[in-house]
């Protein structure tokens, strides 16, 4: 084993939460008489948290009232539909389960609100992730260093003895700021092109490929 633990993003990474925000964004912005966005736009508009996917999805120039009223209501239906479309991709719950019996520690740590994150973790991680930190109070939001900082404490590892696995150039730069090498994977919500321009050197095609990385 070259690591002990596994640090893993969860939108784009784990979960292909895609049409769940798409479709909560949607609704925030009907329910704020706001235009519309398509599923390409809300795809380039994840990874910086749920209000930061508010503030790209609102027209240029809104509000901050009508900003504030949108990301409540995506927020409310989010929590409630969170699950309606999203799963895991696949190859994903072989791949834990074969960490697991490894012995590897894994974390998740996400800008989803913890209780999205809690939501998921309960329906595809438990018994296999041990530890998940969502966005709180708190903790500053990815790709400051304490989400994954927090997650190594909890473990009870070192990182050194850790490695970053995620789908974005913010998950570049959290592995970046945490000291930690990073693992692109391919699947999630950017393109190889994307990651490579933006630092990516160590690059998976499909879960099993992470299974010889680390």
């Amino acid at each position: 084993m070259k690591y002990k633990a596994i640090i893993f993003d969860l939108d784009g990474t784990l979960t292909d939460t895609l049409e769940d925000l798409f479709l909560s964004v949607n609704h925030a912005l009907r329910s704020c008489s706001l235009p519309e966005r398509s599923l390409d736009e809300v795809r380039k508009f994840v990874g910086n948290g749920v209000r930061k996917l508010i503030e790209r999805s609102v027209p240029e120039g809104t509000k901050s009232t009508v900003l504030e009223k949108c990301f409540e209501a995506f927020r409310a239906h989010y929590v409630i539909h969170c699950q309606d479309h999203t799963c895991l991709y696949p190859g994903i719950a072989t791949l834990l389960m074969t960490l697991h019996a490894r012995g590897y520690r894994m974390a998740v740590v996400s800008n989803k609100l913890q209780t999205g994150v809690d939501e998921l973790a309960r329906t595809f991680f438990k018994g296999v992730i041990d530890v998940a930190i969502g966005e709180q109070q708190g903790i500053p939001r990815k790709p400051e260093p304490d989400m994954v900082e927090a997650a190594l404490s909890q473990l009870g590892v070192s990182k050194e003895e850790a490695i970053y696995v995620g789908d974005s150039d913010v998950d570049l730069q959290t592995a970046s700021n945490a000291g930690l090498p990073c693992i692109s994977v391919l699947w999630g919500f950017r393109s190889r092109d994307f990651l490579v321009a933006h630092g990516a050197t160590i690059l998976a095609e499909k879960p099993q490929d992470v299974l010889t990385l680390v």
